[in-house]
Parts: structure tokens; sequence; C-alpha cells
């Protein structure tokens, strides 16, 4: 099968085709303007010529006593030094002058008569090639309507007005050509930010760039601006992506750890073991359902709901003393069974689970907990430890993520920038303390309803 060759579509050959061709047919038409009143203002100033020499005309007549247009054939003696005919009021030959003979210029009235309705009615062609201009003059005598018109060789004149219309269609060829070079100047100009916006794409696609430069013109800077915002929505997504399986990582991490500390715990029957094991692996499950969701819908699209606190704190402890028995810590909850927090399940177990651990991690031996309610409505979840504390120059770097204050333990840096995220989700404050126990203070605060809230 023959391949069919098919151009591409290009914006730069429509623009192009277009002007040109626009700006061609106004070039054609004035200079076609421009010949035409050229050629009428010839034949007029001719016609203003022999106006002027009708006087003379008239004393040629008055001398040989005769009016020709008002007599046939018989005068053909009258002398004049004019191509002259005389016609009746239908254009019938009347008379002819011994020079119009002469030239053998025959039916003079009958070819005026063929283009007297034409748009050029001042040319009279005849069998020899030659061409005439015609004047013609209209009179009554006796009531009787007379036409005389009178030739004059228009060989110069046509030449004259050839060499003006060749002047100016060169004239015009050179102005379409200069037309044609600023065109195309303007078209590769007015592109180049096409280009320009060709070769960030480019690059955007080869990682070399991060976003579209904002150097556009005012044309492209909507495109440019919406095409920055698909790219910052889509980086963010990526990175929404990253953190929730990050922060599912570092979650699965402590329930894993704890359930190897169930299977390691010699002093526990089968039975209790496989319990324990049962509540770790259903807690895996809801964290793996709930980072998915979150993925996918980010923390803001999440359903707020109210979570009891105590009956998470006890398990997050229950697992906690298994995970860190060797530092055999002490816990203390100060929580009431009716204090319910407006955040989900998912986002309040996350919250108690990372802080809890980072407590357990850095504490010497107790760890307080405590969830109450100030008098003003206010929810506040306070966590706190006998550890070294965290220095205030520290306090606002450890809550980046994998940012950490120290070496000591191993960690990514992720839990304290999954709670701040969590607690920002939900319009509340985070703050880093100093406990009573001399160590850190975790405390975080809510509004009753969900919105933003101050610490008191």
């Amino acid at each position: 099968m023959p391949v069919i060759f098919k151009p591409k579509k290009r914006l730069l050959t429509r623009m192009f085709v277009t002007s040109l061709s626009i700006i061609a047919l106004v070039g054609f038409g004035f200079a076609w303007l421009v010949t035409v009143l050229n050629e009428q203002n010839r034949y007029n100033k001719i016609t203003a010529d022999y106006i002027a020499e009708l006087p003379v005309i008239a004393a040629e007549f008055r001398e040989n006593n005769v009016v020709p247009i008002t007599q046939a054939q018989d005068n053909d003696n009258i002398e004049t030094s004019y191509i002259m005919a005389t016609c009746d009021n239908n254009y019938q030959d009347l008379w002819q002058s011994n020079l119009a003979k002469d030239h053998d210029l025959n039916n003079i009235c009958q070819k005026y008569r063929n283009i007297k309705d034409n748009f050029k009615n001042y040319f009279i062609d005849f069998e020899n090639q030659q061409s005439y201009l015609v004047f013609k003059l209209s009179t009554e005598i006796d009531n009787k309507p007379f036409h005389l018109l009178i030739l004059h060789n228009a060989s110069e004149l046509q030449k004259e007005i050839n060499r003006f219309n060749q002047l100016t269609y060169f004239r015009l060829a050179l102005v379409l050509g200069a037309a044609t070079f600023l065109l195309m100047s303007a078209a590769y100009w007015s592109l180049l930010p096409l280009n320009q916006l060709k070769q960030e794409i480019l690059k955007l696609k080869q990682g070399k760039q991060q976003s579209l430069s904002k150097d556009y013109p005012v044309e492209l800077t909507e495109v440019t601006d919406a095409l920055n915002q698909l790219l910052d929505q889509n980086q963010q997504r990526q990175q929404q992506y990253q953190n929730a399986m990050n922060d599912l990582a570092h979650s699965l991490k402590t329930r894993l750890a704890a359930s190897i500390a169930i299977l390691d715990e010699p002093s526990m029957q089968t039975k209790d073991k496989d319990a324990q094991i049962l509540k770790q692996i259903e807690d895996m499950d809801h964290l793996v359902k709930y980072q998915l969701k979150r993925a996918m819908m980010g923390r803001q699209g999440l359903l707020k709901q109210y979570t009891p606190v105590k009956p998470i704190i006890e398990q997050l402890v229950q697992m906690l003393s298994k995970l860190y028995q060797s530092k055999s810590i002490t816990f203390t909850v100060n929580c009431s069974q009716d204090i319910s927090f407006p955040i989900s399940k998912g986002d309040l177990m996350e919250l108690c689970g990372n802080l809890m651990e980072n407590a357990a991690k850095y504490c010497i031996s107790t760890i307080e907990v405590s969830a109450l309610q100030h008098p003003n409505g206010n929810l506040c979840l306070k966590i706190e430890d006998d550890g070294p504390g965290v220095d205030e120059q520290y306090r606002q770097k450890i809550i980046q993520r994998g940012v950490r204050a120290d070496t000591q333990y191993t960690g990514q840096g992720i839990g304290l920038a999954v709670c701040v995220e969590i607690v920002n989700s939900y319009h509340g404050t985070f703050e880093i303390a100093t406990s009573h126990l001399q160590g850190a203070a975790f405390i975080i605060t809510f509004n009753k309803d969900g919105t933003h809230s101050k610490v008191t």
C-alpha cells in the first residue's frame, strides 16, 4: 500500500500563509487602483488638451462654411488636421475626416457604440492592431442629437501606461518581498516563547527542571501558571504518597517489634500470646487501610469523628510495656472514660502511638499521659517523660521530616513530623515544652468542634 504523505499542521504556516495572502490581496488591489487612476488621469489630461483646441476645430469648419455632422458623405473635402468622425443618435457614420480615411479607420461610430458601455470606454482598437483614444462631444442641431468623435493615436500613451504599470508592480513585488521577510521574522520571533516552553517541558520530563519559568509573554502566562499548578499538585500528590508509605512503614515497625516481643515473652501462655499477636495483626491491618486511604485522599479528606481517648492509650501502654520491658517503664494515665477527641480513630492512634513511643524511647523510667478538657471547651493531650528533654534550639527542627535531634537511637525522623501533620489537619496546635518530670512534654490542643484553637 503506498504511503500517503501528510504534511504536519503548523501554526507558523497558517499564520504566514494567511498574513501573506491578506497583504498580497491588499497590495494587488491597491496597485490595480493606482494603474486605473493613472490611466484615467492621462485620459483626462489629453481630453483637457482637446477641449482647449475645440475653438480651432470649430474655426476649421467655419472656414469651409459647412457643418459636417448634419450632412452625410458628400463633405469629404473638409480639410482638418484631426482624425474625426460624426455619428447620428444611433451611432451610424455620417462623416469621416480625410485623415481618418488615410489611416484606414473605418466604422468608427459602430466601434465606439460597442465600447461605450464598457469600463474603459475611451480606447478603440482597429483591425491593424492600432489603438486610439476617442473623445466624444455631443450636441443638438435642429432638435436632432449628433456626436462628434475625435481620435488620438494611443501608441505613446500605451507605452507610458505600460511602463508605469510595470514599475508599479515591480515596486509591489519589492514590498511583498520585504513583507514576506518581515512576516517570517515576526512569526519566528512570536513563536520563540513556544519553543522555549517546549524546551522547558523536555527538561521537566528529563528531571532537569522542577517548574516552568516566569518570563513568558502575557498571552502565555495563564498557560504556564496552570501548568505550574498541575506540576505542584503532582509533586504534592507524589509527596503525599511517599509520606503515607513512610508513615505506614514507621507504624508497622512498632507493631512488628511488639509482636516479636510478645513471641519472646517466656512467661506468657500460648493462648495469651496468640490473642496478643492477633490484636497486633488487627492493628496493622487497620493501619494499612488507614494509610492507603490517606494516600488517596490526604488528611483533609478523611472523615472527622469523635474518638474515645482512654482505650487507645491503654492499648498503647500495653504494647509499649512489652516492647520496652527492659526499661521497666512506669506509665501514668490521667484520662477519664468520657473524654473524646474530634479526630478519627486511625489519626488518634497514629498521634498517640508516635508520641508515646518517642517518650518510651527517651525516658528514664516514667511516662505520664494526660487527656483533659479545659473550662473553655478546648481538649488537651499531654505526653511527658523524665528523659533528657528537647533543647529549645531543636524544637522547631525535629518536627520536620527526616530531621533527628540525635543518632543514639535508630529511626528515620518521621514520627514527630507525622504528628504535626495530623494536628494541623484538624486545626489543632502542637507544642514542645519541658515537663514537670524534667523531660520533654508534648502538648496537643484541639477545639471541641474541630476548628482552630490556641493553647491555654
